[in-house]
């Protein structure tokens, strides 16, 4: 090696959150919920420590999670990962793997997109869901297609919901079809073991408003990761 490189070394983790639910989906079977509690812990920390240091995550996903059996769920691929102002800041667009994608990144201007640190906190909404029910919760085939399912689920924006949001969305169409809220009965019905409190922490991360979504020091606070960890 020669004096002008370096080598990195990391610790081994066997694998990642996406082949642990592919297994769990392979068998039939579901993540225990005393997991889904202990890993939806450890990433809203891992995001805490990311957005205390300023630092944006940008592209959450089981493939980017890793899992280590004794230390549970760590938090890695920091390619796209940026540096955050106080202040909601013009960036890519094109950031977050698409169906982890929140709504101000697929209907925001391409040219000249707003967003903060809440792109990561609807990332690790759709992967706590994924962990609770085993499925993708927006597997949309394009941007649009992503958009009407969380529209399908959450119900379409309004004004009440998201102040501005047709002005903020500028690739919002009138035109667009328009869905009731569901209030996630759909995830409710494939894990009822969420229970209302873990029904409030996905509501409050899926907040279809950026504004509306907790920080990541409060959302892991939540009532619901107060559960006692698997022994």
């Amino acid at each position: 090696m020669g004096a002008d490189e370096c080598q990195l070394v990391f610790e081994y983790v066997p694998g990642d959150l996406y082949q642990v639910l592919r297994g769990h989906q392979l068998k039939g079977t579901q993540l225990p919920i005393e997991k889904v509690v202990q890993y939806s812990q450890d990433l809203l920390e891992g995001m805490h420590a990311c957005h205390q240091h300023r630092i944006i995550q940008r592209d959450l996903n089981p493939q980017n999670v890793l899992i280590h059996p004794v230390d549970g769920l760590k938090i890695c691929d920091f390619g796209l990962a940026r540096i955050a102002s106080v202040q909601a800041w013009n960036c890519t667009e094109g950031v977050t793997s698409l169906w982890y994608r929140g709504p101000e990144l697929l209907l925001g201007h391409p040219r000249n997109p707003k967003y903060g640190p809440a792109v990561d906190i609807w990332s690790s909404g759709c992967i706590v869901v994924e962990m609770a029910t085993g499925c993708p919760c927006f597997p949309g085939d394009c941007g649009i297609g992503t958009m009407f399912k969380i529209m399908q689920m959450l119900g379409s924006p309004t004004e009440t919901a998201w102040p501005g949001f047709q002005e903020t969305l500028t690739q919002w169409r009138p035109s667009f079809p328009k869905w009731p809220p569901t209030d996630l009965r759909a995830i409710r019905d494939k894990r009822p073991e969420l229970g209302d409190a873990g029904m409030d922490l996905v509501a409050q991360l899926l907040a279809m408003s950026p504004a509306a979504r907790p920080s990541a020091r409060r959302a892991r606070a939540h009532a619901f990761l107060a559960r006692p960890a698997p022994a």
